[in-house]
């Protein structure tokens, strides 16, 4: 490989699907060029949003061999990896935060490789230095505080150390379909799985699958070309009335997302329905890809105990048994995920701040909260539903 050319560009026009998504290949679906490019189509991103396109690609001979899903921000909306309080702090000093960059897919908690490389790259390590070096260089020559790298997968974290990028943890809670034993082995069914679970939790989960199925609940699973552009609506509208329920919910995405995401990610939506009488009243909007499935969007038009269970967390997991899926990452927050056993997943990020001072500022903070997550780990592990509860996993 020659030296690369780089190039930032405001939107993805410029950059053919087949040759983006050669760069992600097995990688986080909501990479792909159907959802990011989506996202710019349907107006979600916008300065309105507070997201604007910079996206950081590297040409080889005039060949796509690299790229960073850059964003300028003008607040720290949308993002999920919360820096509310290092804004402040930096208010407080006399230091412009705004506008700052995020490495990351915009709206979604999910890990997934930042620094994108060909996998017939020559040296792969040296370009994802050279991206990652132009990435910082970038938000020189633009005036930005600071660039955020969030949920980056736990192989990358040294790629970001080598440079003196302190790594944030947090942490999610993630399913795998493992049933604790040895390595590889999976659950044969939703039994063997609520076997793991001490006598109390497992008979609460038991008893509230039995009141959906004595009030008439079902559920069904809709995925890739069975879903029908009813189902884009519906599933549409539950996601609006779950943001208006919550004060501070706020609607990032529009129907046209939703419908474009129904064309052109057709093979990665995995829906799920819970129904009353045959009619649905309630429902999961997800997305599949490889030995994964991502949950995202939840809503209802009527209030049934035990429904939301049932369509984010009990049916889906028992699809991913019956598939034979090795994990389920249903987004950020929820307690009573970690009751339901999903296990406490430590999530990571990458911080690049220019100002010195600022910079001292979140260091400082990152190891104190580090102590915290540490704590919050332990309490976790000693409050497990499982009999034999596992150590904390790292996110892949």
């Amino acid at each position: 490989m020659t030296s690369p050319t780089f190039e930032i560009l405001d939107s993805l026009a410029s950059v053919a699907a087949q040759e983006w998504n050669r760069l992600v290949s097995d990688g986080s679906p909501f990479l792909e060029y159907g959802f990011l490019r989506g996202l710019e189509v349907t107006d979600c991103l916008s300065p309105q949003s507070g997201w604007t396109t910079s996206i950081l690609v590297a040409r080889d001979e005039g060949d796509l061999v690299g790229a960073v899903p850059l964003y300028r921000k003008n607040n720290s909306a949308g993002e999920f990896v919360f820096d509310w309080s290092w804004a402040e702090a930096a208010m407080r000093a006399g230091i412009s935060y705004y506008p700052k960059g995020v490495v990351a897919v915009p709206f979604s908690p999910v890990t997934g490789t930042r620094i994108l490389t060909a996998e017939d790259c020559e040296n792969r390590p040296r370009l994802a230095r050279s991206l990652l070096e132009k990435t910082l260089d970038v938000a020189d020559e633009l005036g930005l505080s600071s660039v955020h790298f969030n949920f980056i997968p736990t192989g990358e974290r040294a790629l970001y150390e080598e440079v003196g990028l302190p790594i944030r943890q947090g942490i999610q809670y993630h399913w795998r379909n493992s049933d604790g034993t040895e390595e590889n082995s999976t659950y044969r069914d939703f039994d063997e799985f609520l076997a793991r679970f001490r006598s109390k939790r497992r008979s609460n989960i038991r008893r509230e699958r039995r009141k959906l199925a004595e009030n008439g609940v079902t559920t069904r699973i809709v995925r890739g070309d069975a879903i029908t552009t009813t189902d884009i609506r519906r599933i549409f509208g539950y996601y609006v009335d779950t943001v208006r329920k919550h004060f501070y919910g706020r609607q990032y995405l529009s129907e046209e997302f939703f419908h474009h995401l129904h064309k052109n990610l057709t093979q990665r939506l995995h829906l799920v329905f819970c129904e009353l009488d045959g009619e649905p009243f309630a429902g999961t909007f997800n997305l599949f890809k490889g030995d994964r499935l991502y949950g995202r969007y939840w809503g209802c038009e009527r209030d049934i105990n035990y429904a939301h269970f049932e369509a984010c967390i009990y049916r889906p997991v028992q699809w991913c048994i019956e598939q034979g899926v090795g994990a389920f990452e249903p987004g950020a927050g929820g307690d009573h995920k970690f009751d339901r056993g999903f296990e406490p997943t430590l999530t990571y990020s990458a911080h690049y701040v220019r100002n010195p001072r600022l910079r001292r500022a979140v260091s400082k903070f990152l190891r104190q909260e580090r102590r915290h997550i540490d704590s919050q780990l332990d309490e976790l592990h000693d409050d497990s539903p499982f009999k034999s509860p596992t150590a904390p996993r790292r996110s892949s």
